[in-house]
């Protein structure tokens, strides 16, 4: 981690005292922990979700062509094979309707959207529990901001005489830091949310298209 060093005007003598990002987010009192748990599991699930997503989406392009041709000349265990050596979920998607070849066609698109359902849940895992991320965290940082006020408050009551700024400094620091790195947190993961259910979306919409072709293929009059 790269510390970035934020300068006070503080004066001390002729000394400008220098406090680091670390110290900061130790300065944000206990609520920092959570808040560090839920970036960091925020994280994982984002980059775990986009390698995914990536890896779901490199269907080849001559993929549905060849399937057609094969399809159409009657070479049915070829296509088959074709799908399983894919293993994208459009891939799975058409072998499960190559695979009900010869039943009604309503069978076989209940067969195919069924798979789709499948396929679109494991593409969305986690999803949800990144969009809490995204709302927890903010508020988290806020629960901060109360318990740093508290603090100062507390603080303030029980000291006799006049209120120095250092005493209140410990509340201040743990008021504002756990605001500020909630947000940050909350607007990220929020970005990474949104992100990921635009990727998602298109691949959804490639999906559709791919398994209408394929049942308009299955109309047409094989060799």
């Amino acid at each position: 981690m790269i510390l970035v060093s934020l300068t006070q005007d503080i004066p001390v003598g002729d000394v400008v005292k220098q406090v680091s990002v670390l110290d900061l987010l130790f300065k944000g009192g206990y609520m920092m922990v959570p808040i560090l748990l839920l970036s960091l599991v925020g994280i994982y699930i984002f980059v775990e979700r986009l390698l995914t997503i990536k890896d779901a989406a490199k269907t080849p392009e001559a993929f549905i062509t060849n399937i057609k041709q094969m399809v159409l000349q009657g070479n049915i265990s070829e296509a088959v094979s074709l799908c399983q050596s894919t293993r994208t979920p459009i891939a799975r998607m058409v072998e499960k309707g190559i695979a009900r070849i010869g039943s009604p066609l309503k069978n076989i698109e209940a067969s195919i959207e069924n798979v789709g359902k499948i396929e679109i849940y494991k593409l969305e895992k986690n999803l949800g529990l990144l969009a809490t991320i995204s709302g927890a965290a903010p508020m988290i940082g806020f629960l901060g901001t109360v318990t740093g006020m508290i603090q100062a408050f507390i603080s303030i009551a029980q000291e006799e005489g006049a209120v120095s700024p250092k005493l209140l400094s410990s509340g201040i620091y743990e008021a504002m830091i756990t605001t500020a790195a909630g947000l940050f947190v909350g607007i990220l993961t929020y970005l990474a949310y949104n992100y990921l259910v635009t990727r998602i979306g298109k691949l959804i919409h490639g999906m559709e298209y791919t398994s209408i072709d394929f049942i308009d293929l299955l109309q047409e009059p094989q060799k």
